[in-house]
């Protein structure tokens, strides 16, 4: 498909706990933006691919665009859980655009907050991003979803705060304010908590984490034990991928700055605002036609 300075471009930001469009021209750069609900290509590929499809109408007609104008658009989505190349070709395949590049949702937000500058990004929502950007070329660490990853995440901990709860109530744990609370969430009935985990997606689980951070700033042991431990794993993510003090650091996500409180203070000195969302990344690199800058650790 020929760019044109009237073509439309799409970009897509897709996670466990929702998702956000953005649409525009290369002309006119982004006009209107629209959320709606979670896009995990791991969690439901159907209902993911639907809520894709119906946030990206609704941004079209705020923009005042025909939907018959999308089989034209250039797309680019950056998807959670969108892990391996037959995934993303499955998915871009059923997408109704002229042209859809489908990432995970790593390049996108380190796009978004850092450009084209050379740096490191920790985005902690839902799931988990570490990675680096050195001329161009990204590197990551983790971020292969809840169910084996995304340490320090609002998923993991919101599972770890379950699996807590049942340990206080085994015996196993002393019971604190926090693991009432929490308990008191499931009517004090273990068998709930059991009933919840089997069927609960990411931001099910991440729906606890706000308790878990309450219980932190209230100076519950096991919830700054735990948010230390995950503070941990991000800073020995970062010191994987060359991460020194002073370096440009973006700490992002609903999470992402909490854990300032429990990173080393060295690892702040470079500590910078995301110059973007990781949608401002999607749409740049639907702007761009790029289907992704230069990567490793795939």
């Amino acid at each position: 498909m020929l760019k044109s300075k009237n073509n439309l471009i799409i970009g897509v930001d897709g996670g466990g706990t929702g998702c956000r469009a953005a649409i525009g021209t290369h002309a006119r750069g982004m006009l209107a933006l629209a959320e709606g609900e979670a896009a995990n290509a791991t969690t439901d590929l159907e209902i993911t691919i639907k809520n894709i499809i119906s946030t990206v109408n609704a941004a079209t007609v705020k923009a005042g665009f025909s939907l018959d104008q999308l089989s034209q658009a250039n797309a680019h989505l950056g998807l959670a859980g969108a892990i391996g190349e037959s995934l993303r070709l499955q998915i871009s395949q059923t997408l109704p655009y002229g042209k859809s590049v489908v990432t995970d949702d790593r390049p996108t937000a380190i796009v978004g907050a850092l450009c084209e500058q050379d740096g490191y990004l920790v985005s902690v929502g839902t799931g988990t991003i570490i990675a680096a950007s050195t001329s161009k070329t990204f590197q990551y660490v983790g971020g292969w979803g809840y169910q084996v990853s995304d340490q320090g995440s609002g998923a993991w901990l919101g599972r770890a705060a379950l699996e807590h709860v049942l340990l206080c109530h085994d015996g196993l744990a002393d019971h604190s304010d926090l693991s009432l609370i929490l308990f008191e969430k499931f009517k004090n009935n273990p068998n709930l908590i059991v009933n919840f985990s089997t069927s609960a997606r990411p931001k099910d689980f991440g729906s606890l984490a706000p308790t878990v951070i309450s219980g932190a700033k209230s100076g519950d042991i096991w919830a700054q034990r735990t948010l230390q431990a995950g503070a941990d794993y991000l800073m020995s993510g970062l010191k994987r991928l060359g991460f020194c003090a002073g370096d440009p650091l973006c700490l992002v996500g609903g999470l992402g700055l909490y854990y300032a409180n429990y990173l080393h203070r060295d690892a702040l000195i470079g500590l910078m605002p995301a110059k973007g969302t990781a949608l401002d990344g999607a749409f740049a690199l639907a702007r761009t036609g790029s289907s992704l800058i230069r990567k490793k650790n795939q």
